[in-house]
């Protein structure tokens, strides 16, 4: 069928077409275009008009004889920007799309809010004004007649610049069922994603609190600035108000959140927290962070629903970090929360100033790093030993090349040196200053084999490495080296402390081998297994570390991965004869519809490492979709040592194009910061449309699916 164009310069009627389009024109298709005796334009079949961003599609177009009107016959599809579509049967619109009258009408917003009117008028392409309206983001058809919520109302005005929607006589029904009336109700339209106003409300049931409910309201206070008040009233009689205010600057942002509680929980008259944080740049590609971190008592966190922290960090740092450098100094206050740690026993204050440049010196080729470090440890008590007070000072050395030789071995050189400064204060077992210098030398040979067969690839790679290191050193306080993890991430270290302050010594040999199979169906797995032996034993590890004999104990590990989502890995320590000090093992799976991860670990008990008892715990999360638009979630966490979980909860969500719904129930049996066992029930309903942006299902209901 034969199509006709015409560019109509309105402003200008009755002249009908021109040969160049202008800022003000409108563009008209169609299938028929006609004038009639008096310079009116008539439309017909499938017509489109553009004018700016605005298009419209239509059946039949008539411009009045003056040219300021157009009465259009419909079915009317209007596009107006991005996220504004009207659908009518008849209209009567200016010439430039922006006034007029739109009957038997919808608005869609955002691809998301339907309002359905017996009519909307259209004022200076701003305001848009709806009578006789039904408003909701549930899909409404033959299939889902009753959409799951609604809201009728006698008027509506959406300002489309402000992006606020104005409710008047506003009735809040669900499966057609009032619920609510609101004389007068102002929402967000789904393109805010800041507005002021109140949040989804939160309903809440613990043991120590009984029922609540939290009603957070949000203000915005700018462009750059909000503020959110959440009070929060239960059963019991405690009340609590939080707030959280975010500030964004050119060079940085600032988040403060905190709350003032009162309940007979404790004797205090008032409870409450404090955190703050923020990053600003302050030049010369330098970045200043810092976190604050206060609570009234060890158990608020818990007790009200907040992230459950048993050691506080108030941290203040500088740093900046170059292709080839970086430097950061920072200052932290720690406050332990734990019922079985004294604040006064514990390093309160570390000071702590880095600095770390790497070279490629062409002379000797490979890489080398120069670090400087300074750390400092301030405890609270007085007493002898168990106040003590350390600064260390080092200045470290290292450097590394590799070779890969015509046979394919591959051949590696590390060394490294340093020198460690100590002032020790309050322990008179140490001397106030030490000194200790100390460095270490490797070769190491890799030898990587692999083959094609089949339908997989293999390769298998022996490792041997040979390291050369002093045999004792002077005794220094050990701070930052207690916890010691052998495995196969530090199998061909210097050193197996996780600190700097303990030094492994001695001359030794690590040996390892790695299996890799990677199919072309999409699935992988590797194993690793390796130990170290020595020519000497010198005490420095304790006996269930796996390295306090001339023969380390196995380190072992596995992994495995699916092209469909499955992920399992398994690390263990055994000696010979396979008696474990230690045994973990993760799985995970994550497809479209379900998202498992579990893990069991097992660790010997160590009382040298801060570890009287056994180690054997089991922990599992899930989520998993068991209908469309139905998620359940779980997680549990069990202490085979003490025969009792320590939490668990349970979670149930329904979530579609127009509502989300989230019920959880979590009970934790005990924790570092409580021993008394708590019950915690949460619901949150959320109508989405209205604010935040669209939220997208996968399992939107539909009138075809």
């Amino acid at each position: 069928m034969r199509r006709f164009f015409l560019v109509l310069i309105l402003a200008f009627m009755p002249l009908a077409a021109t040969a160049q389009a202008t800022p003000s024109a409108t563009s008209l298709i169609a299938d028929y275009i006609s004038v009639n005796g008096n310079n009116t334009i008539i439309a017909s079949g499938n017509v489109e008009v553009l004018h700016g961003t605005t298009l419209m599609r239509a059946q039949r177009i008539q411009y009045t004889e003056d040219g300021q009107l157009l009465v259009i016959e419909g079915p009317i599809y209007l596009v107006d920007g991005e996220d504004t579509v009207f659908i009518a049967d008849s209209a009567t619109l200016s010439k430039d799309l922006t006034n007029g009258v739109m009957r038997s009408a919808r608005l869609v917003l955002n691809q998301q809010l339907q309002i359905a009117a017996a009519e909307i008028n259209r004022v200076d392409g701003r305001f848009v004004e709806l009578t006789k309206t039904t408003a909701s983001s549930c899909e409404v058809c033959a299939k889902n007649p009753v959409p799951l919520w609604q809201i009728r109302a006698k008027r509506i005005i959406h300002d489309q610049e402000e992006r606020q929607l104005y409710f008047e006589g506003a009735q809040f029904q669900v499966l057609n069922v009032p619920v609510m009336y609101f004389p007068r109700l102002r929402l967000p339209d789904p393109s805010v994603k800041r507005s002021t106003g109140f949040l989804t409300p939160k309903f809440r049931n613990t043991d120590r609190l009984g029922n609540g409910i939290k009603a957070p309201y949000f203000i915005a206070i700018g462009d750059s600035r909000d503020l959110t008040l959440e009070p929060y009233l239960t059963s019991t009689g405690a009340k609590s108000l939080s707030a959280r205010y975010r500030q964004a600057f050119k060079n940085g942002t600032v988040q403060v959140e905190g709350a003032l509680s009162h309940d007979n929980l404790v004797t205090e008259d008032i409870r409450g927290y404090l955190f703050a944080n923020g990053n600003f740049d302050i030049g010369r590609d330098f970045e200043l962070t810092f976190d604050l971190e206060r609570v009234t008592d060890r158990a608020y966190l818990a007790d009200y629903g907040l992230p459950t922290k048993d050691r506080l960090d108030s941290e203040i740092s500088i740093a900046r970090t170059k292709p080839v450098e970086h430097v950061d100094a920072g200052l932290i206050y720690f406050e332990s929360l734990r019922t079985n740690e004294e604040n006064e026993l514990i390093p309160t204050v570390v000071a702590s100033a880095n600095y770390h440049k790497r070279y490629h010196p062409e002379w000797i080729g490979g890489q080398a790093n120069l670090k400087f470090e300074g750390l400092g440890y301030l405890r609270q008590s007085n007493n002898d030993i168990a106040g003590r007070d350390v600064i260390r000072a080092t200045a470290f050395a290292d450097w590394n090349t590799s070779h890969r030789f015509s046979n394919g071995m591959i051949g590696a050189m590390s060394a490294y040196g340093a020198v460690d400064f100590y002032h020790v204060f309050q322990d008179s077992t140490f001397s106030n200053s030490i000194t200790r210098p100390h460095g270490a030398a490797s070769v190491e040979l890799r030898w990587p084999f692999e083959k094609m067969s089949g339908r997989a690839n293999h390769m298998i790679e022996p490792i041997v490495q040979l390291v050369y290191a002093a045999s004792s050193g002077p005794s220094v306080p050990n701070e930052d080296a207690t916890q010691i993890d052998f495995d196969e991430g530090n199998l061909f270290a210097f050193s197996r402390f996780p600190g700097a302050d303990q030094v492994e010594y001695g001359p030794r040999l690590n040996t390892g081998i790695t299996y890799t199979r990677r199919d072309i169906a999409g699935w992988s797995a590797s194993v690793t297994m390796g130990r170290i032996f020595r020519a000497q034993d010198f005490g420095q590890f304790g006996s269930l570390t796996g390295l306090n004999s001339t023969k380390s104990d196995w380190v072992f590990a596995a992994q495995a991965e699916t092209a469909w989502g499955l992920q399992l890995a398994n690390r263990m320590l055994f000696d010979d004869r396979l008696e474990f000090a230690k045994n973990e093992l993760r799985l995970s799976i994550n497809t479209d519809r379900l998202q498992l991860t579990s893990g069991y670990i097992w660790i010997e008990a160590d009382p040298s490492q801060s570890l009287p008892d056994d180690t054997s715990e089991f922990s599992l999360s899930s989520s998993y979709e068991f209908r469309p638009d139905w998620y359940a979630s779980t997680s549990w966490n069990y202490d085979f040592t003490a025969s009792r979980a320590s939490k668990s909860g349970i979670g149930l969500q329904y979530r579609n194009e127009c509502v989300t719904i989230d019920l959880s129930v979590a009970r934790s049996y005990s924790s570092s910061t409580s021993t008394d066992p708590s019950t915690d029930i949460g619901l949150s309903v959320g109508l989405n449309g209205f604010g935040g942006g669209s939220k997208k299902t996968k399992n939107r209901r539909n009138c075809t699916g």
